[in-house]
């Protein structure tokens, strides 16, 4: 049960968005701009896995698995190998820049400043762009505000992981700013 009355039975960041739908509308445009925008070099099951991965090291179980299963779906891989990227990406069979993204989130979750001069030459070393840098930066620090929204106000998540994965293809097809309450 959640630390406040929420008047709905719906898990995670979608019951606090049903209690408060003018707080919904921008979060859900920042999570439809940075995961969804086809303007973008990184794919959209990349950035669902940036998103899993700072989630999974905030130990946010609803984000992590509803991302993760996201990811799994744009990326056409099972639940399993997610789960093996969030517990050791770095020997995980994703490419190297995807690697070195994935390094610069794990600093971003564990502060701003965390971020080094040494991790952003690996990283376009590896053929990341600037604008694929700010986005790792941007949604790892976005998922650290929106993992702190759904566990600081202790939402509840469905424990079962396969929930998560039956309603990846729904959420792909409708994205972030459809009704999310519904």
């Amino acid at each position: 049960m959640a630390h406040i009355q929420l008047d709905n039975d719906l898990p995670g960041i979608r019951g606090l968005m049903a209690y408060r739908p003018e707080i919904a509308e921008p979060l859900n445009l920042l999570a439809e701009t940075l995961l969804r925008n086809d303007n973008n070099t990184l794919t959209r099951g990349e950035r669902e896995l940036i998103g899993t991965y700072v989630s999974y090291l905030n130990d946010c179980f609803f984000c992590q698995n509803v991302h993760g299963a996201l990811a799994g779906h744009y990326m056409q891989c099972d639940i399993g190998e997610i789960e093996n990227i969030k517990q050791d990406f770095r020997s995980a069979e994703i490419s190297p820049k995807m690697k070195t993204l994935l390094s610069i989130a794990e600093s971003v979750q564990k502060g701003g400043k965390q971020v080094t001069s040494a991790q952003i030459e690996a990283t376009k070393a590896e053929g990341a762009t600037d604008i694929e840098i700010h986005d790792t930066v941007l949604i790892a620090a976005s998922f650290c505000m929106f993992n702190r929204y759904v566990d600081g106000l202790g939402t509840w998540a469905p424990q079962d992981k396969q929930f998560y994965v039956e309603r990846a293809p729904r959420r792909a097809e409708e994205g972030y700013q459809s009704s999310v309450y519904k």
